[in-house]
This record gives C-alpha cells, sequence and structure tokens, in this order.
C-alpha cells in the first residue's frame, strides 16, 4: 500500500483543541481518520519549527490522501502538505525506467 508523509501546522483553533484533547486524543484522531479510508496510520510525532505534527500513513492511494488533506483543511484545525513516498525497490525500478527526454537547450 502507497506511503505518505502528512505534515500538519495547526491553526489558533487546532492548538485550542489540542490543549483540550492533549497529544494522545491528537494520534487517536489521526488513526481513526487513515482507517476511515481504508488506510493505517504508521507513526504520529509532534515536532518543533514550521510544522506541528508529522505522520506518515498507508493510504489505498492518490485519492484517499487528497480526501484526508482535504478533510483536515476544511476543519479549520490545521494545514497539511503531503508527500508521496517511495520505497528504494520503487526507486530502483524508477532509475532503470526509460525515459525520452531532451534538456533545455540540448
Amino acid at each position: 500500500m502507497p506511503r505518505y508523509l502528512i505534515e500538519a501546522t495547526y491553526s489558533y483553533d487546532g492548538l485550542r483543541g489540542l490543549m483540550k484533547d492533549g497529544g494522545s486524543g491528537r494520534v487517536d484522531a489521526a488513526r481513526k481518520t487513515a482507517e476511515s479510508v481504508g488506510g493505517h496510520l504508521e507513526s504520529f510525532d509532534f515536532s518543533f519549527g514550521e510544522r506541528d505534527t508529522v505522520c506518515i500513513c498507508e493510504l489505498p492511494d492518490n485519492k484517499a490522501a487528497a480526501a484526508v488533506a482535504l478533510t483536515i483543511g476544511a476543519s479549520g484545525g490545521a494545514t497539511t502538505k503531503t508527500v508521496a513516498l517511495l520505497s528504494p525497490d520503487e526507486v530502483d525500478q524508477a532509475v532503470r525506467q526509460t525515459v525520452d527526454f531532451r534538456a533545455p537547450g540540448a
């Protein structure tokens, strides 16, 4: 199943919710969200800096990943950045793939 890195930044309301529910409450919510689209929460961590949380989810496809991101954004509690992750085997396959490309100016 494809894996996705989802970074989230809480809004003011999202931070208030975090203060109310605690960190464990947010992990439970993330787990339920991933499972609701047929996926699995692999890891969830809080972080300092530009992003407040970082999680890795296995999700069925890009449609499910988009649905998660759109739902989180529409809640008003956080904004997200979603990155599709590739396994080493997928990268091995990619580097062996023939691609017809001409660089600019070549």
